[in-house]
């Protein structure tokens, strides 16, 4: 697209841009800066008359409908929040690679890591593919992300988690990291799980919500000795339909908790995400079979897994070092150094 600019003429919107060397000026129908804008690119782009389609927020709009009942549509709402002040107001083909270095930048300067731009920019970038499958737009533009940062690789210590658990202030907090550390469930899943999908009587969770709903790292797994003194407590306890409770009511978040208690142990920092980290590291390196491991995560392809906790294994590689080995059960010495 060419490069333009806004203008103010006798108090109407107007777009600037050469065109072969010549300056070339059109008067916009526009009331505001951003209808102005979406104006002037369809303009530059038809270079005929203004075309009027169908905007970014009418379809994150009608996809955030689409998704009604999954997580999908809560995280919509949350990051179009910053994403739709961008680009709610152009349609599709209006969206350029610059818009996208811009948005970046700006996140960049407001604090924003790579990793929460690219879920910003993956969610728009999702809506436009769902959008062009409906037939609701003519192509998915190309949405350019920051590169995928390195994987963050946090485990705890054995020591750190007996601190963690030690620091819990509410008994809410304390039962929620245990269960992350012995189901390896997602904070999200546990903080959705129901006492219907606890059995006591067989020992085993099911944290998937349905049979059909969303399965990713939702495993259905057996209940340790750990977390059935804890859950035995939490049940006589109950005041509500949720395990994850505080007050009689269900609990939406325990960063706060959770934070505090990182800080009251006096560990380096830690996410609840690393707890689930940490449960799959402990499993590997207790020998317990990868594909076994897979399940337990709710891993659908096994590789995801040996992939992230192979080497965490006591027998990793220990076959094909052991193929290596040279000249029995002698030493090599090492040659010594004289000197002339």
């Amino acid at each position: 697209m060419r490069e333009y600019r806004l203008g103010r003429l006798k108090g109407r919107w107007v777009v600037i841009w050469n065109d072969d060397g010549r300056r070339r000026r059109f008067r916009l129908e526009a009331h505001t800066e951003k209808e102005a804008e979406r104006e002037a690119r369809d303009l530059i782009l038809s270079q005929t008359a203004p075309a009027r389609g169908v905007t970014v927020d009418q379809l994150w709009s009608a996809y955030t409908e689409e998704m009604e009942g999954r997580r999908q549509a809560a995280k919509l709402t949350q990051t179009g929040r910053n994403v739709l002040p961008t680009f709610g107001h152009l349609s599709a083909s209006q969206i350029t690679i610059d818009d996208c270095r811009t948005y970046i930048t700006n996140r960049r300067v407001a604090g924003r890591k790579d990793a929460t731009i690219r879920t910003e920019l993956g969610c728009l970038r999702t809506c436009l593919k769902w959008a062009h499958r409906a037939k609701l737009i003519a192509a998915a533009p190309h949405i350019e992300m920051p590169q995928t940062p390195p994987p963050r690789e946090r485990y705890l210590t054995r020591a750190e988690v007996e601190k963690l658990l030690a620091a819990a202030g509410e008994p809410h907090i304390r039962l929620a990291m245990l269960l992350m550390l012995t189901t390896a469930g997602r904070i999200g899943a546990l903080l959705e799980l129901t006492w219907n999908r606890v059995d006591l009587d067989r020992r085993m969770i099911k944290l998937a919500t349905t049979d059909i709903g969303p399965r990713k790292g939702r495993a259905t797994v057996p209940i340790n000795d750990t977390l059935m003194a804890a859950l035995s407590v939490a049940r006589e306890a109950a005041r509500s339909d949720f395990v994850i409770e505080w007050g009689g009511r269900r609990v939406g978040s325990i960063k706060t908790g959770f934070n505090a208690a990182v800080e009251r142990a006096g560990i380096e920092h830690c996410t609840p995400h690393d707890l689930r980290r940490t449960a799959g590291r402990f499993m590997a390196e207790a020998g317990v079979p990868i594909e076994e491991i897979a399940e337990y995560l709710g891993h659908s392809n096994p590789n995801i897994t040996r992939s992230t906790y192979a080497r965490f294994s006591p027998d990793y590689l220990r076959r094909a070092a052991g193929s290596l080995e040279f000249g029995g059960p002698e030493l090599v010495q090492r040659t010594e150094n004289k000197t002339p």
